[in-house]
Protein backbone atom coordinates (compact mmCIF):
# COMPACT_ATOMS: atom_id res chain seq x y z
CA UNK A 1 0.00 0.00 0.00
CA UNK A 2 2.87 2.22 0.53
CA UNK A 3 3.79 1.78 -3.00
CA UNK A 4 4.80 5.69 -4.68
CA UNK A 5 3.60 6.08 -8.35
CA UNK A 6 6.27 5.02 -11.02
CA UNK A 7 5.61 8.10 -13.04
CA UNK A 8 7.05 10.41 -10.19
CA UNK A 9 10.51 11.74 -10.82
CA UNK A 10 12.68 10.56 -13.50
CA UNK A 11 11.82 7.08 -12.67
CA UNK A 12 10.11 5.29 -16.12
CA UNK A 13 7.15 3.36 -15.76
CA UNK A 14 7.93 -0.42 -14.75
CA UNK A 15 7.16 -2.10 -18.67
CA UNK A 16 7.84 1.04 -20.88
CA UNK A 17 10.62 0.41 -23.60
CA UNK A 18 12.25 3.29 -24.65
CA UNK A 19 12.36 2.66 -28.69
CA UNK A 20 16.17 2.80 -30.32
CA UNK A 21 16.80 3.35 -33.71
CA UNK A 22 20.22 3.11 -35.10
CA UNK A 23 21.13 5.04 -38.38
CA UNK A 24 23.55 6.81 -40.42
CA UNK A 25 24.56 10.69 -39.20
CA UNK A 26 23.66 12.93 -42.65
CA UNK A 27 23.94 16.51 -40.82
CA UNK A 28 25.11 17.85 -37.92
CA UNK A 29 25.40 21.08 -39.05
CA UNK A 30 23.02 22.67 -36.69
CA UNK A 31 23.85 23.51 -32.73
CA UNK A 32 22.99 20.26 -30.19
CA UNK A 33 20.93 18.62 -33.00
CA UNK A 34 22.06 16.01 -35.78
CA UNK A 35 20.06 14.23 -38.64
CA UNK A 36 20.12 10.66 -38.78
CA UNK A 37 18.85 8.38 -41.27
CA UNK A 38 17.86 4.69 -40.64
CA UNK A 39 17.68 2.24 -43.69
CA UNK A 40 15.84 -0.25 -43.96
CA UNK A 41 14.76 -3.71 -45.95
CA UNK A 42 11.89 -5.61 -46.27
CA UNK A 43 10.09 -8.30 -48.54
CA UNK A 44 7.11 -7.18 -50.49
CA UNK A 45 3.87 -8.56 -49.35
CA UNK A 46 2.34 -9.70 -52.58
CA UNK A 47 5.40 -9.62 -55.18
CA UNK A 48 8.25 -10.86 -52.82
CA UNK A 49 10.62 -8.30 -54.01
CA UNK A 50 13.43 -6.72 -51.67
CA UNK A 51 12.26 -3.01 -50.84
CA UNK A 52 14.41 -0.27 -49.49
CA UNK A 53 12.59 2.40 -47.13
CA UNK A 54 14.27 5.36 -45.21
CA UNK A 55 13.63 7.58 -42.43
CA UNK A 56 15.47 10.80 -41.19
CA UNK A 57 15.32 11.38 -37.60
CA UNK A 58 16.51 14.27 -35.79
CA UNK A 59 17.90 14.04 -32.58
CA UNK A 60 19.12 15.76 -29.62
CA UNK A 61 22.85 15.79 -29.40
CA UNK A 62 24.03 17.67 -26.22
CA UNK A 63 27.84 17.77 -26.71
CA UNK A 64 28.46 18.22 -30.41
CA UNK A 65 30.29 15.04 -30.73
CA UNK A 66 28.47 13.03 -33.37
CA UNK A 67 29.99 13.21 -37.41
CA UNK A 68 28.14 13.19 -40.83
CA UNK A 69 28.88 9.55 -41.82
CA UNK A 70 29.16 8.44 -37.99
CA UNK A 71 26.69 5.24 -37.38
CA UNK A 72 24.61 6.24 -34.09
CA UNK A 73 22.38 4.69 -31.52
CA UNK A 74 19.51 6.46 -30.92
CA UNK A 75 16.73 6.25 -27.65
CA UNK A 76 13.25 7.96 -27.76
CA UNK A 77 12.28 10.73 -25.54
CA UNK A 78 9.82 13.35 -25.03
CA UNK A 79 9.65 15.97 -27.51
CA UNK A 80 12.52 18.62 -27.43
CA UNK A 81 11.28 20.71 -29.86
CA UNK A 82 9.14 20.51 -33.11
CA UNK A 83 10.65 18.05 -34.88
CA UNK A 84 12.66 16.40 -32.32
CA UNK A 85 11.47 13.27 -30.74
CA UNK A 86 15.23 11.45 -30.33
CA UNK A 87 18.29 11.80 -28.41
CA UNK A 88 22.01 10.27 -28.89
CA UNK A 89 22.62 7.50 -26.55
CA UNK A 90 25.70 6.63 -28.37
CA UNK A 91 28.02 6.37 -31.39
CA UNK A 92 28.44 2.78 -32.51
CA UNK A 93 30.86 3.41 -35.29
CA UNK A 94 33.16 6.61 -36.45
CA UNK A 95 33.31 7.58 -40.27
CA UNK A 96 36.28 6.72 -41.50
CA UNK A 97 37.27 10.07 -43.53
CA UNK A 98 37.24 11.77 -39.66
CA UNK A 99 40.01 9.99 -38.78
CA UNK A 100 41.98 9.79 -41.35
CA UNK A 101 41.86 13.73 -41.51
CA UNK A 102 42.85 13.69 -37.82
CA UNK A 103 45.55 11.29 -37.85
CA UNK A 104 46.73 13.87 -41.20
CA UNK A 105 47.01 16.51 -38.87
CA UNK A 106 43.91 18.19 -40.19
CA UNK A 107 45.51 18.83 -43.85
CA UNK A 108 44.42 17.22 -47.03
CA UNK A 109 47.31 16.04 -49.56
CA UNK A 110 46.25 16.80 -53.16
CA UNK A 111 46.33 13.47 -55.36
Amino acid sequence: MAETPAHKGHAEPKGLRRKVVIGKVVSSRMNKTIVVESKRQFSHRLYRRVIARSKKFYAHDEKNQARVGDVVRLEETRPLSKLKRWRLVDIVQRAKLAEDVKDAGGELKAG
